[in-house]
């Protein structure tokens, strides 16, 4: 991304939010993003030398203009893992430009890189839908940004042509995680997970559930069928728990509407984040009025480095975001409904992968031995906290995984 100066103040969707923590809701579609009760307000800079502090265990609010980057400073200690998130929340059912999107990096004072940056883009995830990653530091023996002192976070806006040129409004958190045991790792892949849940999509009638708006009002949800309905153009998030060496399983059922409209490309999506609000993963589908069903299979939560993004995105125990979004181009039911949505939802101890399982809804097991479960640890007494609420430091089950394959990456976005 090309970056710019700072041109602008935040949007009144950030400030009012951010006031009240209250939905903004539009005038004739779903509700916005509700940002964090009593999030701050802030104003990034346009130069890396004054940019505004973070604080740990923080959230803030501020807005990006399409071609501009932002400086934020934040304070790394030499022993506790950095998260630092943005979450870019476009007008829902809006249109974004074929190369617009936020890319986040982590910087030390000098400009030296603390890892690689991380891209998201709005039309990975099919439409105009909150987007969010994180910029990180772990500690490791002889790792980048080890040392204590004052680094950068940098948020910059993709190219908006071709899409809504307004700023974007973006919610920011800075979570900081106390070390853990044998941070480096160095033992080999464990891997072979399997993609299937054991026992198959829970079965059922299901509860009516309504998704929340964002990360921060998202409904919890325990392993069951579940029923919501969507508005075209709009995400609902639900949290589930995951334990250290359990994975996710979910599928989000897509039911008919009564007039079907025409084919949208990605027309439907569930994506994951985890607890520290960075990508996981993402999974689209076509729809056309007809049901259609979108799936999705983790690694397991685990406290190690290894394997490929979705891997690294497991690496907690804690919450998982799911987000569940429909495209704006998708037609209303009759008498104005929704589109109506089952998630299936089903957590497990890792298995080992079954070459019966063929691809199954997670792309595919990568090899390795038996990954093993963590066993029945009361949930309530898992984690410790350090920030906010959310990243774990429990029982410390350190998880290697095999590569998630570029051609999936590219696939699912």
């Amino acid at each position: 991304m090309r970056g710019g100066r700072f041109v602008g103040t935040a949007v009144a969707f950030g400030a009012l939010a951010a006031a009240s923590g209250s939905p903004a809701v539009a005038a004739d579609g779903p509700a916005a993003y509700r940002t964090a009760s009593g999030a701050t307000a802030v104003r990034g800079s346009g130069s890396s030398a004054d940019g505004p502090v973070l604080k740990a265990g923080g959230t803030y609010t501020d807005s990006v203009r399409p071609g501009e980057k932002k400086y934020y400073t934040v304070q790394l200690d030499g022993r506790s893992s950095a998260y630092v998130s943005a979450v870019a929340v476009p007008h829902p059912g809006g249109s974004m430009g074929l190369k617009d999107g936020i890319e986040v990096a982590l910087q030390a004072a000098d400009g030296t890189p603390c890892g690689a940056a991380r891209n998201r883009s709005f039309l990975s995830v099919g439409g105009a839908y909150p987007v969010a990653d994180y910029a990180e530091r772990v500690v490791r023996s002889g790792g980048p940004c080890a040392s204590a002192g004052t680094y950068r976070f940098v948020v910059q806006r993709g190219d908006a042509t071709g899409g809504d040129g307004a700023a974007v409004p973006v919610e920011l958190k800075y979570v900081a995680e106390e070390p853990r045991k044998n941070e480096a790792g160095g033992l080999p892949a464990p891997g072979a997970w399997s993609s299937r849940a054991p026992s198959g999509p829970p079965q059922g009638e299901g509860e009516n559930v309504t998704g929340g708006t964002g990360f921060n009002d998202a409904a919890e949800l325990r392993p069951g069928v579940w029923k919501d309905e969507l508005e075209p153009g709009g995400t609902r998030f639900y949290r589930v728990s995951v334990d250290a060496g359990e994975q996710l399983f979910a599928d989000a059922e897509f039911g008919a509407s009564a007039t079907a409209g025409p084919y949208v490309v990605r027309g439907v999506r569930l994506g994951l984040s985890n607890t520290a609000r960075g990508y996981v993963m993402n999974r689209t589908g076509g729809y056309q009025g007809r049901p259609a069903t979108v799936s999705l299979a983790t690694p397991p939560a685990a406290y190690g480095d290894g394997g490929g993004e979705a891997a690294r995105g497991m690496r907690f125990a804690g919450w998982y975001y799911l987000q569940v979004s429909v495209s704006p181009k998708v037609r209303r039911g009759e008498r104005g409904n929704g589109v109506p949505v089952t998630l299936k939802v089903d957590v497990a101890g890792a298995r080992k992968a079954d070459p019966a399982d063929g691809p199954g809804r997670g792309g595919g097991a990568v090899g390795g031995e038996l990954v093993a479960s963590a066993g029945g640890a009361a949930r309530d007494e898992r984690l410790r906290f350090l920030g906010y609420a959310g990243i774990g430091t429990g029982s410390a089950l350190l998880l290697g995984l095999g590569a998630w394959t570029l051609a999936v990456r590219r696939r699912d976005g």
